[in-house]
């Protein structure tokens, strides 16, 4: 290690020693908000949920529709199997079969993409609940506001309740539902 490099690890270590003091007799503002807390009470959060419900809410009542006319379909074969001819059964089993393999088919896609917007949706209420949370902690004057991870945080220090009550403040109205 050069003579430079010696110097200047030693100024930055004086600095260190000079500055703790000082770091440490500061006061510290810390907070805690509970992001589960804010998702589940933020209007932004219901306002993405009731919205999801009215984006799909159609085609799951198409499914069940489906789902209700293969059981009809269903009862009667069973029902009237007997009395069958061997090709009549035999195409009825093979019609039943496919509605209930397309029926598979069409509530997979419904749920791979209810999952994908509901993703999109909440991801945009989390942008939004973090802007809020580092707001607050701006205008409150907090040094720190930590969350996820936290094993113990006092009531003192917990915020969640003024950072909803922040979040109701600026909520968008509801949708109308359908």
């Amino acid at each position: 290690m050069s003579t430079k490099t010696k110097n200047a690890w030693l100024a930055l270590a004086a600095a260190a020693v000079t500055l703790t003091p000082a770091i440490a007799s500061a006061e510290i503002k810390i907070a805690f908000v509970n992001t589960a807390k804010l998702l589940e009470e933020s209007p932004q959060a219901r306002v993405a949920q009731q919205s999801l419900e009215n984006e799909f809410l159609p085609r799951q009542r198409e499914l069940a529709d489906q789902q209700k006319v293969l059981q009809d379909k269903e009862e009667k074969l069973k029902r009237d199997a007997a009395v069958m001819s061997e090709a009549d059964r035999s195409k009825a089993e093979r019609e039943l079969r496919d509605g209930q393999r397309d029926l598979a088919r069409r509530f997979n896609e419904l749920q791979e993409d209810a999952n994908l917007r509901r993703n999109e949706e909440f991801g945009k209420v989390q942008r939004s609940l973090l802007q809020e949370v580092q707001t607050y902690a701006r205008a409150n004057g907090y040094d720190l506001i930590v969350s996820d991870g936290v094993l113990f945080a006092a009531p003192s220090i917990d915020v969640t309740a003024q950072v909803v009550a922040a979040l109701k403040a600026k909520a968008p109205a509801a949708p109308a539902k359908n």
